[in-house]
């Protein structure tokens, strides 16, 4: 039998969704009831996605924890499978056809996230287990050899923990400090206390193109210039802003971009690091092991090119796979489209919250993605979560990993619906009705 090529069968013709009716969702004022010519619907995205045409609880399922992981289209699932089944080789080592197979696959991602990203080149792109590992390995490839006693790391107080925590550890090590940047009370970063804080003394800047918790879009642009001017890197954590809005490193001036596959819609476990070819150049490896090397003897060991050196032992080449057939998904969409399709979501999201007494959304920052995270007065967020999920309705509560952040509105704990580009505002409404009956049912109604 004649495998029929791989490349092909990723961007094979649409096939027919499940034979499972989709859930019905009403127009909404504000929001567009049907795709233009080479604009976007809800609708469009919603049939590739077959697990949003299942039930929960007997109710179909509405997915509002987008922030935390992304549902997957059937042309990533389909691709991943088509990996196995046809091309399944390891990569780079082998002669034999499907390792070359398997290569160029690997390749075309890397490729494909250079597109995404805006990057000047795919040898400036290394593949990473997500967005954690890839902060991680800044750290411990460039932070190990630049940072020094007295040396800065500004982080602002909405970052993830995954953008704080290894910045503590290498700066315990190095005897550096993590010097955290204020907060307004609208959740947007103090631009004037940023710009204070800013000295000869700093090396590296990190912050979120989109916050996790608040929704923040902060000016990256202007705060990677401003760092610039005193010769510090500046690293953008892009894990919540891939999937909503067009991204382009070299006019961010992002020394360093990372984000993770499974908040674009690929599978859990892939994630890719930007990285300038100047700042590539100041990394050292941080794993050893095969793949990342040119020649080793018990005398000298000779280490790969960039990207290469920093990619150590077998990679996850199927989720490689499963991260382009997601980019191809999302790029078959206009991405201003549907940036502008979720902002008319969150506005008509906050607006049919703000009419559910004692709902409180916090954030409130001009420049923001659609993430609504909130509380509701007289219930424990776990709670207000549990009671939505009996409504196949599935919300983050907790702390988000971003306790710094809930910290700046005195909370511990929130409830969080993020959105994506396949919600609706039948949704939304469903989300407001059943927060309304939870308020209604009392105190302690949504416990047990």
């Amino acid at each position: 039998m004649t495998t029929p090529d791989l490349r092909t069968l990723l961007r094979a013709p649409e096939q027919a969704p499940p034979p499972v009716p989709p859930v019905p969702v009403p127009d909404a004022a504000g929001l567009p009831a049907a795709a233009p010519p080479g604009g976007f619907s809800p609708e469009a995205a919603r049939k590739d996605v077959p697990i949003l045409h299942r039930t929960v609880n007997d109710h179909p399922l509405i997915w509002l924890d987008n922030g935390a992981t992304t549902q997957k289209p059937r042309q990533v699932i389909e691709a991943v499978s088509a990996y196995y089944s046809a091309a399944n080789s390891n990569i780079h080592r082998g002669a034999h056809t499907m390792a070359r197979e398997a290569t160029e696959l690997y390749e075309a991602g890397r490729a494909a996230v250079a597109q995404l990203l805006g990057a000047p080149s795919p040898d400036t792109v290394m593949f990473v287990r997500g967005t954690t590992e890839a902060i991680n390995l800044v750290a411990q490839s460039w932070g190990r050899t630049h940072l020094g006693p007295g040396d800065d790391i500004l982080v602002p107080v909405l970052e993830h923990h995954s953008n704080i925590v290894p910045w503590q550890l290498l700066a315990d090590e190095t005897r550096a400090r993590v010097v955290p940047v204020p907060l307004t009370p609208d959740g947007a970063i103090d631009q004037d206390a940023y710009a204070d804080l800013l000295s000869a003394r700093t090396q590296l800047v990190v912050v979120s193109q989109a916050s996790n918790v608040l929704g923040t879009v902060p000016p990256v642009r202007e705060m990677a210039a401003l760092a610039h001017r005193y010769d510090a890197k500046v690293l953008v954590d892009g894990a919540q802003a891939v999937a909503h809005m067009p991204v382009d490193v070299q006019e961010l001036g992002a020394d360093f971009y990372a984000f993770s596959g499974h908040k674009l819609f690929a599978p859990t476990g892939i994630g890719a690091l930007f990285a300038t070819p100047e700042a590539m150049a100041a990394m050292r490896p941080w794993q050893g092991g095969g793949n990342m090397i040119e020649s080793v003897s018990f005398e000298r060991t000779a280490f790969a090119a960039m990207p290469h050196m920093m990619e150590a032992g077998t990679g996850h080449i199927s989720g490689v796979v499963g991260l382009l057939a997601a980019i191809d998904w999302l790029r078959g969409f206009d991405q201003r489209a549907v940036a502008a399709y979720e902002q008319a979501l969150m506005s008509y999201a906050r607006a049919a919250l703000a009419t559910v007494p004692g709902v409180e959304v916090i954030g409130t920052a001009a420049e923001r993605i659609a993430v609504l995270t909130f509380t509701l007065a007289g219930h424990d967020p776990a709670a207000v979560a549990d009671w939505l999920d009996r409504d196949g309705i599935a919300v983050r509560a907790g702390h988000h990993c971003a306790q710094p952040a809930l910290a700046h509105y005195g909370l511990e704990s929130a409830a969080r619906a993020s959105l994506a580009l396949y919600n609706t505002s039948g949704e939304v409404d469903q989300l407001e009705a059943s927060l309304r009956r939870l308020q209604e049912a009392g105190p302690g109604a949504g416990e047990g």
